[in-house]
């Protein structure tokens, strides 16, 4: 297939390319995409070395699939230069997520909803794929009734400026700040830009999403969203209340049958989910379930996932194996439209 990854610069991006290639997706013409100032940049990818085009120049190329990450404000005026164009597009900003004419998916959870007439699909927020991969087998058993979240999120969620910023506090330079304040040694209640609710974006995204994705709005969530010093994957702890009673063993079990979700759960050694270990692989990571003794019907739980993995790149590239899976995308099928035409 012929594959564009636009954004093919950036800190997602090349974790895309990463993917690709460790999944053996069916890449046979890769047209890696970024900004002017990058074009003509080489990137590398299968052995081989690919020439970073321009968007305006990527559009002209047809590709079959486009794997957006270049910002919300680009995949607003470009993905529907491509979806015209005859490419379907996974984009991975926040630009389409709540848009009631496209899918928000997460494969293992919705992969369902897609068809061949969907020409521009949404990737969820970072912190919501991890989220409903673990909820998802949970309120198909025992329906949830509330959420509550909070998370502790890597600085590599806001981008290499603020990675650089952690680096630069640790070696003790002076440089730019991504963060209002200082992110080594501290925790910042303070992911993305407050709204007039005065919760952030982020915690907003954390509300709106699951619902879209798990088909039913008919459960409340509530969220706080922090940003810690950790370089890299996502932790979350979620109290859910359910209207149904559970058993706690069926719960582990219900978890790790879940595609993509492994339960690390045992206190006698100390083994339970963290960012470290989650580091650079594809799954979801539950552990600490207890019942809350608070509340009836009431779970807590905490959830540990690769941020620029399965919150961003993995997801995208599973995205775009469902399409080719179920025959809802193929490198003739565009072309052979044009020709009965």
């Amino acid at each position: 297939m012929k594959v564009a990854v636009v954004g093919a610069t950036g800190m997602v991006g090349a974790v895309m390319l990463k993917v690709l290639e460790e999944r053996n997706f069916p890449v046979t013409e890769l047209i890696p995409v970024a900004s002017a100032r990058s074009a003509g940049k080489k990137l590398s990818f299968k052995g081989n070395e690919y020439t970073v085009v321009t968007l305006e120049d990527a559009v002209k190329m047809n590709a079959d699939i486009a794997l957006f990450s270049a910002g919300g404000d680009t995949s607003l005026e470009w993905a529907p230069k491509f979806a015209e164009a005859g490419t379907t597009v996974v984009d991975n900003s926040s630009a389409w997520r709540m848009n009631p004419t496209k899918k928000l998916v997460v494969p293992e959870v919705n992969g369902d909803v897609l068809t061949k007439e969907d020409k521009i699909i949404a990737n969820p927020n970072c912190s919501t794929i991890q989220l409903v991969m673990a909820l998802a087998p949970l309120h198909e058993k025992y329906k949830m009734k509330r959420l509550i979240i909070s998370t502790y999120q890597s600085v590599s969620g806001s981008g290499l400026k603020a990675v650089q910023q952690l680096d630069n506090e640790e070696a003790g330079i002076k440089g730019e700040m991504a963060y209002p304040h200082p992110i080594g040694r501290n925790a910042l209640p303070h992911c993305d830009v407050f709204l007039e609710n005065g919760y952030t974006k982020e915690e907003m995204k954390l509300v709106t999403e699951p619902k879209k994705i798990l088909r039913d709005d008919s459960f409340a969530v509530t969220a706080t969203a922090v940003r810690i010093p950790t370089a890299g994957g996502h932790s979350e702890s979620v109290n859910v209340e359910f209207v149904n009673d559970f058993d706690l063993a069926d719960v582990r079990q219900l978890l790790n049958d879940f595609p993509g979700v492994i339960v690390q759960d045992d206190l006698e050694t100390n083994t339970y989910p963290m960012p470290i270990n989650a580091h650079n692989k594809d799954d979801v990571f539950v552990g600490r379930i207890r019942r809350d003794e608070s509340l009836p019907n009431t779970l807590n739980m905490w959830i540990v996932a690769d941020n620029l993995r399965k919150g961003a790149a993995t997801n995208t590239v599973q995205i775009a194996e469902y399409l080719v899976a179920n025959k809802l995308i193929s490198a003739t099928s565009k072309y052979a439209t044009l020709k009965r035409i």
